[in-house]
């Protein structure tokens, strides 16, 4: 008799991939999830015997071996093990048989090789049937990355496209941003940044045996989506200055930045910013099976000497004294949190984890930042992997103030502990409206509860000891000071103040505002009053003075006041960042000594509306109308209107918008195509060298073809 041999095989691609929630990847490979079954129709060149039997091998990584798990032999006589690749035979037709596999819910995720042999008196050589893609599984309960709402799963895990929130805490902006897991090659990029990391060129072995892990695999992504210490993908930029690259405001998506990176043989992409970082990893995270949102924090700290706080330097103006001031404060950051167990640390700590690609500090040597576990911040335990210290000062830092003076003698400023960590922010499941997340962080500000968790916090990080023993912090200008004694916040001044917008502040136009300023006491007094203005960036780093003067006021009893603002555009549009921010600060000195910093951010405002004419249908051709508007009192010509959408147009459109008139209202019309159905985000954004980027989004419904 003939010897017998496996000659075909049926992946059965479309059945598996609606059963592993995996058809939308373009293929061809198939690809499902581990701790699941899969199903293979093998043609033999005839029937098997009863003494018979196929034996499987799957192995994924170069060295591949069973002790490291990353290669497995199995066969259908044998009885199914636990956390052993296992294969059930369904059905035998003449020289077919059809076979279900299902691998363990904690093998390694990435790209496997399949042979079989079958048992016979014959020795027999593999047979390799073709390679296949393992992902992690938030479907599967016995899976890490297991996540018990399908809500949850199909946003976190399946939409591939999502907002991301920016701005300032008062005027919080939404930015669609187009992930695009399932678009052509995407996944393939994905296994690549994996492949490229220092650790797997180090000792792939020992790499790809780690891949079953997603604490492994998300640090390893929050490495490698910048460029810091490796060949990453995202070069980031934060100087204003992004000659030979793309601003980070151009970017609408991952994908065209993946495919650069990828089709440039790995060379960073130039430029990012955090919400580019973010949104990348948000791609990479869930096209490999892991539930992943972006989260954005406002009056984000930046805490570089790790004692829970950020200082900032001011002189007599309120500006920043940049020499000084090692710490910062950004309008807002971006980051990422991932759903996944926590075997390192104990369930307690399971769920969202913060995961950070923007390099901020390093992680172990490495720019990297997470995970870090959501509840372990809430509860002060900072002491746990990985880099809690730095993730609780994000959103928990008190913000303290020092005045510096010309003698170099330097004093503490009245400022708001509740400053740092607004209004954190994440899309909403199946919406796309704004979910404040601020609870899962830390408890409400001023409470003592939240009070308790700092100072626990404080105690952890620096092991301040019952006996008494402190610990002294170095700051500016080589000077220390006791931990304890920041710990209590500046004496309140007897006087309030805060600015207000007289008019929206409108990008092209003048800026109309007043400081307010009220007298607690029942004495008169007398302030003298320091104003500037600077252009900022989103960091606020001061990028140009727009404004400096001075004003003294005298408060009677109990009166209020209001000190009127003028900023003309022609003040502040040569230095305008694409940003479109603008710190007011002032500087108050009352009587008796006391001081008060008061500070406000402004974003200026732009429009565009984007309408569908007409319903979205597979395959069919629809008209879309973009409203823009010149902001400008002055004719602007050469503007580009860059569109993208994930199911709704292949890669990018650009079309020429016509010269426009000093505020004049334009209408741009073009036609898409959708390729796939379901809410599908269409982003727009109007790009004009003569002012900063104005971007748009619209979801569409986008039905099947009857």
């Amino acid at each position: 008799m003939a010897g017998i041999r496996v000659t075909e095989v049926d992946w059965l691609s479309r059945k598996n991939g609606a059963a592993h929630h995996t058809q939308e990847y373009p293929g061809p490979e198939l690809v499902v999830r581990r701790g699941q079954a899969f199903t293979l129709v093998l043609e033999l060149n005839r029937p098997l015997e009863d003494q018979e039997t196929i034996i499987f091998t799957v192995e994924t990584g170069p060295q591949a071996s069973e002790d490291r798990h990353t290669k497995a032999v199995f066969q259908v006589s044998e009885p199914e093990a636990d956390k052993n690749w296992t294969v059930v035979e369904e059905a035998q037709m003449e020289n077919t048989v059809t076979v279900s596999i299902t691998s363990p819910s904690n093998a390694a995720i990435g790209r496997y090789l399949m042979s079989t042999r079958v048992s016979s008196r014959r020795k027999q050589n593999d047979r390799k049937l073709g390679e296949f893609i393992l992902l992690f599984n938030p479907w599967c309960p016995e899976d890490d990355v297991f996540l018990d709402s399908e809500e949850e799963r199909q946003e976190y895990v399946l939409n591939d496209s999502g907002i991301i929130f920016r701005g300032v805490e008062k005027h919080i902006r939404a930015q669609g941003w187009n992930y695009g897991q399932f678009e052509e090659d995407i996944l393939n990029i994905c296994l690549s940044i994996l492949d490229r990391s220092p650790l797997h060129q180090n000792d792939p072995a020992t790499d790809v045996s780690r891949r079953h892990d997603p604490i492994y695999v998300s640090r390893v992504i929050s490495a490698m989506v910048n460029s810091n210490n490796d060949r990453g993908v995202v070069q980031g930029q934060w100087q204003g200055k992004y000659g030979g690259g793309t601003s980070p405001l151009h970017w609408s998506g991952s994908v065209a930045i993946l495919h650069k990176w990828f089709k440039g043989r790995f060379k960073p992409v130039k430029y990012g910013q955090c919400w580019v970082f973010a949104g990348v990893m948000c791609t990479v995270l869930r096209c490999l099976g892991i539930a992943t949102r972006v989260v954005s924090n406002f009056n984000s700290a930046h805490d570089t000497d790790r004692n829970l706080s950020v200082d900032k330097y001011v002189d007599s103006f309120g500006r920043t004294l940049e020499d000084l001031t090692e710490d910062s404060m950004w309008n807002f950051h971006v980051w990422n949190e991932s759903w996944f167990a926590r075997q390192d640390l104990g369930p307690s700590y399971n769920g969202w984890q913060v995961l950070d690609a923007t390099p901020q500090e390093e992680s172990e040597g490495v720019f990297r930042c997470g995970p870090a576990s959501v509840t372990a911040i809430r509860e002060g335990d900072v002491h746990l992997a990985h880099d809690g210290p730095f993730v609780f000062a994000e959103v928990n830092a008190d913000y303290i103030t020092w005045l510096w003076h010309e003698d170099e003698s330097w004093e503490r400023v009245y400022s708001d502990t509740k400053k740092i960590g607004r209004c954190i922010s994440t899309k909403a499941v199946g919406s796309d409206s704004r979910v404040d997340i601020t609870g899962l962080y830390k408890y409400p500000e001023g409470s003592r509860k939240e009070r308790q968790v700092y100072r626990k916090a404080v105690r952890k990080l620096f092991s301040v000891e019952a006996s008494g023993r402190r610990t002294r912090i170095r700051r500016a200008g080589g000077r220390g000071l006791w931990r304890e004694d920041l710990l209590e916040p500046a004496a309140k001044p007897n006087i309030t103040g805060k600015f207000r917008m007289l008019e929206p502040p409108r990008l092209g136009h003048d800026l109309s505002l007043a400081l307010c300023l009220a007298n607690l006491t029942s004495r008169a007094q007398k302030v003298r009053v320091n104003l500037s203005a600077a252009t900022i960036l989103y960091t606020r780093r001061p990028v140009a003075e727009i404004l400096r003067k001075s004003h003294s006021v005298r408060l009677g009893p109990e009166e209020e006041k209001e000190i009127p603002i003028t900023i003309s555009y022609s003040q502040y549009k040569e230095d305008l960042t694409e940003d479109k921010k603008i710190l007011l600060a002032a500087m108050c000195f009352v009587t008796k000594g006391e001081k008060l910093l008061v500070e406000k951010d402004i974003t200026l405002e732009d429009f565009i509306t984007i309408k569908v004419l007409g319903p979205a249908v597979v395959g069919v051709e629809v008209v879309v109308k973009v409203m823009v508007v010149n902001p400008l009192l002055e004719k602007v010509e050469d503007c580009v209107l860059m569109v993208e959408g994930s199911g709704l147009l292949q890669g990018q459109l650009s079309i020429n918008v016509p010269t426009l008139e000093p505020q004049e209202r334009a209408s741009v019309q073009f036609n898409i195509t959708p390729t796939k159905s379901g809410l599908r985000q269409l982003q727009v954004d109007l790009v004009s060298p003569h002012f900063p980027d104005i971007k748009g989004f619209v979801i569409i419904h986008v039905a099947t073809a009857k």
